[in-house]
């Protein structure tokens, strides 16, 4: 029988040396004492390492790079205050709570150079937790959904959440190592909100996952589309950019957003008050949506790209693939995570502590 396994969560950290000692007149003496570096945080696997090279050789500026796995441990990591952050990509729910607790600086960003780039409606959906437009730049977006093998799982099933408790496929269940999103699922199935603090509706949603768990293969993040490609699962819960990455390499995976509705997610950017190098930053950030490096990201990353030169740049064949570009009626089913209190914060982290406890 497989193994139960709950991923490692171990966290990389590149330090990308300098490629270039040119481009160094005109610092400001802190950027000369920092050695004119910036020093960047983003989820694992999320840029492409020839494009921070490249950032590198056009600006003379060093990129010290590090990598977290999920968004609470991106706020854990931060709020720690060891390491003073230039830059920030996480997912807006923990943006919207920073702001509130003024650790996210306001900016200009329309008056970047690239900022024209955007999907207006991104934008749009963005001031959700960012009403102005002035904390963050969208980097890229998707739904949480199923992605399934079709020769063990039919559409039908896959239209619906209750195929992750489907006995059938006992041991052959993957669902996300991340709280908010592992309770989606259960969520919806009991037609509530996501972003629900209720109590008792979360115990609901616990008691559904609780149901679930003894059918559960692995809880992931990062792995799962390798072990969907490996066929090392009938189904599973993922971001739609993973499923799209997995699609690519088994042709007999599909995905979905099932029919009682899921979560549209934006990762954006942002400049915390702990930034030392705010030039650097915003330079970063546009050099972020110009189109060719746009266009490198979306390539290594498979997610959906705000940037509307990028979209327009693919074959019909990729704007059309659900895993890849959200449909209209995808999004519309869909609700965005909003923050929550840090007493409703710490309950629903307790609740996902006694269900992992039993691992």
């Amino acid at each position: 029988m497989k193994k139960k396994i709950i991923a490692s969560g171990l966290i990389s950290a590149l330090a990308i040396a300098c490629l270039s000692a040119c481009n160094q007149g005109g610092q400001t003496q802190e950027q000369q004492s920092r050695g004119n570096t910036l020093t960047v945080l983003n989820y694992g696997k999320y840029i492409d390492e020839d494009a921070l090279r490249q950032f590198e050789n056009e600006t003379g500026i060093d990129v010290k790079y590090e990598e977290y796995e999920s968004p609470e441990e991106m706020y854990t990591k931060y709020k720690a205050g060891a390491i003073d952050y230039d830059v920030i990509c996480t997912s807006e729910y923990i943006i919207q709570k920073l702001i509130s607790e003024g650790e996210v600086l306001e900016q200009d960003y329309a008056a970047l150079e690239n900022y024209g780039n955007l999907d207006k409606d991104i934008l749009d959906l963005a001031k959700s937790y960012d009403p102005n437009n002035t904390y963050t730049v969208p980097y890229f977006y998707g739904t949480l959904g199923i992605c399934y093998d079709t020769t063990k799982v039919t559409e039908e099933e896959a239209s619906s959440w209750d195929c992750l408790w489907d006995k059938s496929h006992a041991n052959e269940i993957i669902m996300m190592n991340s709280v908010r999103d592992s309770f989606v699922p259960a969520l919806k199935k009991l037609e509530y909100s996501l972003n629900t603090t209720d109590e008792a509706k979360l115990q609901e949603a616990l008691a559904l996952l609780d149901e679930q768990f003894p059918i559960v293969y692995a809880y992931f993040v990062d792995e799962i589309g390798d072990e969907m490609i490996s066929g090392n699962a009938h189904v599973a819960l993922v971001y739609s950019g993973e499923a799209a990455y997995a699609m690519d390499y088994n042709e007999d995976l599909a995905y979905c957003v099932p029919k009682e509705g899921s979560n549209l997610w934006i990762d954006s950017w942002f400049i915390p008050k702990t930034c030392k190098n705010e030039e650097a930053a915003l330079k970063f950030i546009d050099f972020l949506c110009r189109e060719d490096i746009g266009m490198a990201n979306f390539d290594y990353v498979y997610y959906a790209s705000p940037l509307t030169p990028v979209v327009e740049a693919l074959d019909e064949e990729i704007r059309s693939n659900e895993a890849i570009i959200p449909s209209k009626e995808s999004l519309e089913k869909c609700e965005v995570f909003t923050a929550i209190s840090d007493e409703a914060a710490a309950y629903l982290n307790h609740l996902w502590q006694v269900l992992k406890s039993q691992l």
